[in-house]
């Protein structure tokens, strides 16, 4: 947290800054009213001790100003004076408490503790916002197969502790509801869960996302940011598709796990941070260790609890329950009343091998059930990948190479997809930066 202090009291300007250094704030002070409100402008603070006399400003003016800079900047107003009326208009301009000097040690503290709590509050509650979270429920991950009992097993065995999970498995297996699962089944149900996707951000971002940035660190870095680490607190942070991190990046994630500190970008600060970290991948990291793609100390850091999520082909048993939960789901979110599936679209459904998996799955019920027209879901309303790809035909003509059975493979999938790179990696089974990739090696136009 960052903290300026503004008093023409030298002595006030001491004590104070110990007070905050000693709680790990950064802390910086100004004598003078208009050289505080350039360093608010300038290092956008948390909060802002501000006296209520100063040589060169009235304090309740800068009050005003300071909120019109940032709202959410706390101001604590510090005065010698005990008049009634000054303490109102301060609270009514904006400031959070209003504490008189000589400063209770005590008085202050409760105060920081208030803001610091309301800090954390904020952060969590824009966190839901933007992530648009919804309650979570234990019966979100169907299944009763041997495989998915397992998994409730090792969800109830990390739930309650802050050990690291490697969560492995095909795309589209669910392994973010297992993570979800583990966060908010635990002691740590009421913290944040911060999900990252580390395949959809390119690399020159990535780090500012994670750690945060200073303002000025780079080009369009107007104002300071935390990152997902230190508004995770003392909840998750998810790591999804682990395995695209650069190498550059994989060295500050082992530190964290190793320190529990980090920089945000273009700072010199160190943070700390209790944020657990649940990690997931389609792909495999050991072969990735053998081949210098990702860092083998890391590795084993992550690896402290693995579970792997099956695909769905391995747990077909589960497929009937899933396809229950689905309908039902689906009907609901789109304002359609209930419908049943058919004998023959259920087998349709039980025979395919569904390479998408549950994410596949769910995409096709939900275009079966907006082409229905009745109130049930007839075998050709199940239209799977396989049915819309162009059959394979034998021909006495010369074999093609391995890059161009590839490469029109993906303008297949990618006009199958109409263009939509998400759909197309879920159905690849790559990440975004492989498909971009593979999409410039072949000078593919979409």
């Amino acid at each position: 947290m960052k903290v300026i202090i503004i008093d023409d009291q030298s002595a006030i300007l001491e004590s104070l800054s110990m007070y905050f250094s000693e709680k790990n704030f950064h802390t910086l002070t100004c004598e003078y009213g208009l050289e505080g409100l350039r360093k608010i402008k300038a290092e956008s603070p948390d909060v802002v001790i501000l006296d209520i006399r100063l040589p060169d400003a009235d304090g309740l003016d800068l009050l005003e100003k300071i909120k019109k800079i940032s709202s959410q900047t706390f101001v604590v107003m510090i005065t010698a004076f005990h008049d009634m009326e000054t303490a109102i208009e301060a609270m009514k301009r904006g400031a959070y408490d209003y504490i008189h000097k000589p400063i209770n040690i005590d008085e202050l503290d409760a105060t920081v503790t208030k803001i610091e709590e309301t800090i954390r509050l904020m952060n969590r509650l824009s966190l839901y916002e933007n992530d648009q979270k919804v309650q979570w429920k234990l019966d979100t991950i169907i299944g009763t197969s041997k495989p998915m009992q397992q998994i409730f097993k090792l969800i109830g065995l990390t739930c309650n502790n802050n050990a690291t999970v490697l969560i492995q498995g095909e795309s589209g297996t669910g392994k973010e509801l297992v993570a979800r699962a583990i966060h908010y089944s635990g002691i740590y149900r009421d913290e944040p869960f911060v999900s990252v996707n580390c395949s959809a951000l390119v690399e020159t971002l990535l780090e500012s996302e994670l750690f945060g940035h200073e303002k000025g660190a780079f080009t369009h870095a107007l104002h300071s940011k935390r990152g997902k680490f230190e508004l995770a607190g003392h909840g998750t942070i998810f790591l999804d598709e682990i395995g695209e991190l650069p190498l550059n990046t994989q060295v500050k994630i082992l530190r964290f796990l190793q320190e529990k500190d980090f920089e945000r970008v273009g700072g010199e600060k160190t943070l700390k941070s209790d944020a657990r970290i649940l990690a997931a991948t389609n792909r495999n990291l050991a072969d990735m260790v053998n081949h210098g793609a990702f860092r083998e100390d890391l590795f084993f850091r992550l690896k402290v609890i693995t579970i792997h999520v099956p695909p769905l082909r391995e747990r077909a048993s589960d497929i009937p329950l899933l396809v229950k939960f689905f309908l039902h789901k689906i009907t609901k979110e789109l304002h359609k009343k209930p419908v049943q599936i058919s004998p023959k679209a259920l087998e349709k459904i039980m025979a395919y091998e569904w390479p998408g998996n549950v994410r596949e799955l769910e995409n096709v019920l939900t275009r079966a059930i907006v082409l229905s027209r009745g109130e049930v879901i007839m075998d050709h309303h199940i239209s799977t990948f396989s049915d819309n790809a162009d059959s394979q035909q034998v021909h006495s003509g010369p074999l093609s190479s391995l890059q161009e059975v590839e490469r029109e493979h993906i303008m297949k999938v990618l006009q199958l997809v109409k263009g939509q790179k998400g759909k197309a990696c879920e159905l690849l089974g790559i990440s975004r930066p492989t498909l971009r990739k593979k999409i410039e090696t072949y000078e593919i136009d979409i």
